[in-house]
């Protein structure tokens, strides 16, 4: 009776805690333990057949047995034993079959992190073409294994890399294939204050916890931090990661200065050379073009106020780009390097990255940065604003960009990187070249067609890049006086151009031209 009276206290259901005994942590619905709820029940009455034979007892046993049946035990022992005992192989059981499922889970598992699964996580760039070593690519896919997925696309210019991202923001939709639902693209020092200002990237978020930034100099972290109108803030936020950097330069034809018997050339007032006259291609970029003569005159490219800072003001300044005017017979961002290829100029000025690769497949061609100081220029890495962007067609991206893009920023700027740039496999350098100098120029970089530079590694000497600066944005008042003398320019008559690039382009085949200048 006893045994069927707990029955209905037994359960049936796992034991949630397989090290804790069910016995223990089971309770009855008013909080109290059942168990010690029994051992409190009134002792049943014994069994009429029982007391018989108890009582014949008396009789044969004598005396011992007469004081026993005056006084007799408690007939409830042998059914709490017998409860107990039925409770202690319940729970014995139950335990054996928790030991059984958990070695079947912890088998299960085991098994589970043998198998191979197909997971992979995404990485897609935008880059100039041109901007990236090849084998920087494939290393960094032998290094992340095959759970990344590496996506690569080029694009000719920084410009239409910017136009891409502009024209996502103008629709205010984006595709999966733009620019903008891109993880990092390539920038360029002189859009990104643009870039930021109408919200095409967005900061790159705990930059400044990554080994990367810390390990830049604070001549780049001073650059790159910014506020939200593009303007440098030293409580402003990191918008990018360089990867490469270069001067502006100047190219000119060896052979004909020998011929001519002219001096060669060293610094930026020797543009105003009269023997030079029509013999001078240049970027069509006012800040370059201004920033030289400024530099000429001895100023800042970064000056705040012509008026105030520069002897002669604004007039001196406009005095000294009509003489340059006169010199420079193609003001052009495309075909510059062209006129100086077919020997239509003899001098040629346009940054190092386009100028050194068509001086190198050239003889006879000297490449130098003027000893007073040049611009300097870097292409970034920098998110796109895709997180702004309400679609569904990009996937996570629309949220946050690949997780991998710090390590890819750690890659590029990892000192093994630096042998590209100096064997000379992509023009510029490394970014923490614009500290640690090269002392002489490497093994590797003597190499190949032979060009008089006084660039070590892709570097300027040391007293001359201590001269060279960055383009920082313009302040109000410098952009006025930029409109002013751009403004006041002679304008050359368009027939004049045109003429000059229609003979150009009959004399050289497309299909030899370099990739477009910045």
């Amino acid at each position: 009776m006893a045994l069927h009276s707990f029955q209905p206290h037994l359960h049936f259901f796992p034991n949630p805690k397989p090290r804790f005994p069910i016995a223990t942590v089971r309770c009855s619905t008013n909080g109290r333990d059942p168990i010690h709820e029994r051992r409190r029940l009134p002792p049943p009455q014994p069994p009429l057949l029982l007391s018989l034979v108890a009582s014949a007892a008396v009789f044969l046993v004598g005396a011992r047995a007469r004081a026993c049946a005056v006084n007799p035990s408690p007939p409830s022992l042998p059914p709490q034993v017998s409860v107990t005992s039925e409770n202690s192989v319940t729970e014995s059981s139950n335990l054996d079959d928790e030991r059984t499922e958990d070695e079947e889970l912890r088998a299960a598992f085991e098994s589970w992190k043998l198998k191979t699964y197909a997971l992979t996580v995404p990485l897609r760039i935008v880059t100039l073409r041109g901007s990236v070593p090849p084998s920087w690519i494939k290393d960094f896919m032998q290094v992340q294994g095959k759970r990344m997925k590496l996506i690569s696309e080029l694009q000719g210019s920084l410009e239409s890399i910017f136009s891409d991202l502009s024209s996502a923001s103008d629709k205010n939709s984006v595709e999966p294939k733009s620019a903008m639902a891109a993880d990092l693209v390539s920038v360029g020092d002189s859009w990104i204050s643009s870039a930021i200002s109408k919200g095409l990237i967005e900061p790159i978020k705990n930059a400044e916890e990554q080994d990367w930034f810390k390990s830049l100099s604070n001549k780049w972290k001073v650059y790159l931090c910014r506020n939200s109108k593009g303007e440098l803030d030293s409580n402003g936020y990191i918008w990018g990661a360089p990867y490469r950097w270069g001067t502006m330069v100047i190219a000119y034809k060896k052979n004909k200065f020998k011929q001519h018997k002219l001096a060669p050339i060293e610094d930026w007032g020797d543009l105003w050379r009269p023997e030079l006259a029509g013999k001078i291609s240049m970027v069509d970029a006012p800040r370059e073009v201004v920033g030289a003569i400024l530099k000429y005159m001895g100023a800042s490219y970064n000056i705040k106020d012509i008026d105030s800072q520069v002897v002669g003001g604004r007039r001196a300044v406009l005095h000294n780009l009509t003489m340059l005017q006169r010199n420079v017979r193609l003001f052009d961002s495309v075909h510059y390097l062209k006129a100086f290829g077919v020997g239509d100029v003899w001098v040629t000025v346009g940054w190092s990255n386009d100028v050194i690769p068509a001086a190198k497949r050239m003889s006879n061609v000297s490449v130098i940065v003027p000893k007073s100081g040049a611009s300097l220029w870097a292409d970034l890495w920098a998110v796109p604003a895709a997180t702004r962007f309400t679609s569904h067609k990009i996937g996570g991206r629309i949220r946050s960009p690949s997780p991998l893009i710090h390590q890819w920023i750690e890659f590029c700027l990892q000192i093994a990187r630096e042998l590209s740039f100096k064997q000379q496999v992509t023009p510029g350098a490394s970014p923490f070249a614009l500290e640690h100098l090269p002392a002489e120029p490497s093994q590797q970089s003597t190499k190949g067609p032979k060009m008089e530079t006084n660039l070590i590694d892709g570097v300027p000497p040391p007293e001359i890049l201590s001269q060279c600066e960055f383009l920082e944005p313009l302040s109000e008042k410098a952009l006025e006086d930029y409109h002013w003398l751009i403004s006041s320019m002679q304008k050359p008559r368009r027939s004049w151009i045109r003429s000059i690039l229609d003979n150009i382009n009959l004399r050289i085949p497309t299909n030899r031209l370099i990739s477009w200048p910045r």
